[in-house]
C-alpha cells in the first residue's frame, strides 16, 4: 500500500517565457530557490498552470529535467500527466523516463465526458501502467466532468497506489464525502486556493497552490497554523487573501498569477497563446494588496 507524500504546500508550478516565446530557465531557477527558501513542501510540475498544453513534447522533458536535477530530492515532484485518450495514457506512463519524479498527477479525462464507470475503469488501468504514485485531478470546471465522492473512494480503495485526489470541484459537501469514507491509505488535496482553509480544517492534507508561486511563505504558515489546530491565526491570514483569490482567477490562469510574479520582479509577463495576459485594471488591484501584505 502506497503512502501520499504530498502534504503541506504544494506549489503548481509556472513555466516563465522570454518576450520572444521561449522558455525562461533561469527565471525558472529563481522561482525554484524562491519557494524552496519559503517553506514549499513539494512542487507539482508541467500541470495546468505550466501552460503544458501550449508546449512541445521537447519542452516538457526540458522542464522536468531542469526541474529536477534542481530540486534535487529535497522537496518531492508530482508530475502532470492526463489524456482523454486511455490507450495512449497507458502507453506514455509505460515509455516515459520518470526518474526523479515522486508520484503522477493524472486529470479526469476531458471533453469527451466519459460516465463514473468510464472515469473508474480509465484510472483504474493509469493506476495499473503507473510505476509511481497517482494522484487524481478533479477539475470540472476545465474537464466538464465531476469525478463522484464514490468514484474517487472506489478507486482509492481498489487500486492501492492511487494515494490522493486534488479536488478542484468547488464543493465543500463532496470534500467531506470523500473524507468521511475514504481508506486510510488516501488523502485529499485541496485544488483550489480559496477553499484550501476550510477544506484542510475538515481533514485535507494539503493543497496544490497557485498563489503559493508568489507568497509561499504566507501561505504556508497558514496551513501550518491549521495543522496545530491554531484555526483562529490562520483565520486571519486567509482573509486577507480573500481578494486576491479573485483577482488572480479573473482573467484566466496563469494569466493572474504571471502577473503578480513579473510585478515581483521574479519573470517576464509572457503567456503563449491562447491565453494572454491579465487586464491592467486587474494588475493594479493586485498589485495594491501585495503592497499591502508586504
Amino acid at each position: 500500500m502506497a503512502a501520499n507524500i504530498f502534504k503541506g504546500l504544494g506549489i503548481a508550478l509556472v513555466t516563465p517565457f522570454h518576450a520572444n516565446g521561449s522558455i525562461d530557465f533561469e527565471a525558472l531557477d529563481r522561482l525554484i530557490d524562491y519557494q524552496l527558501e519559503n517553506d514549499t513542501d513539494f512542487f507539482c510540475i508541467l500541470g495546468t498552470t505550466a501552460e503544458t498544453p501550449c508546449l512541445t513534447a521537447d519542452e516538457r522533458q526540458q522542464v522536468k529535467e531542469f526541474c529536477v536535477k534542481k530540486i534535487a530530492g529535497r522537496v518531492p515532484i508530482l508530475m502532470g500527466c492526463g489524456s482523454n485518450n486511455t490507450r495512449a495514457l497507458v502507453e506514455e506512463l509505460g515509455s516515459l523516463n520518470l526518474t526523479g519524479i515522486d508520484g503522477v498527477l493524472s486529470v479526469c479525462p476531458y471533453y469527451n465526458k466519459p460516465s463514473q464507470e468510464g472515469l473508474y475503469q480509465h484510472f483504474r488501468a493509469v493506476a495499473a501502467a503507473s510505476p509511481l504514485p497517482v494522484v487524481l485531478y478533479n477539475v470540472p470546471g476545465r474537464t466538464g466532468i465531476n469525478l463522484r465522492a464514490e468514484t474517487t473512494v472506489r478507486l482509492a480503495t481498489d487500486c492501492p497506489n492511487i494515494v490522493a485526489v486534488k479536488e478542484a470541484s468547488g464543493s465543500l459537501e463532496q470534500v467531506d464525502e470523500i473524507i468521511k469514507l475514504k481508506p486510510d491509505h488516501f488523502e485529499v488535496l485541496s485544488g483550489d486556493d480559496a477553499l484550501a482553509f476550510p477544506m484542510i480544517a475538515s481533514g485535507a492534507a494539503g493543497v496544490i497552490s497557485v498563489i503559493g508561486n508568489a507568497l509561499p511563505r504566507e501561505f504556508s504558515r497558514m496551513i501550518r497554523l491549521e495543522f496545530r489546530g491554531e484555526y483562529e491565526p490562520a483565520r486571519k491570514i486567509h482573509h486577507q487573501f480573500t481578494e486576491l483569490y479573485k483577482l488572480l482567477f479573473v482573467d484566466g490562469n496563469p494569466a493572474g498569477v504571471k502577473a503578480l510574479l513579473h510585478e515581483m520582479g521574479f519573470i517576464e509577463n509572457e503567456l503563449r497563446l491562447p491565453l494572454v495576459p491579465t487586464r491592467v485594471s486587474t494588475v493594479q488591484k493586485m498589485s495594491e494588496i501585495l503592497r499591502e501584505l508586504r
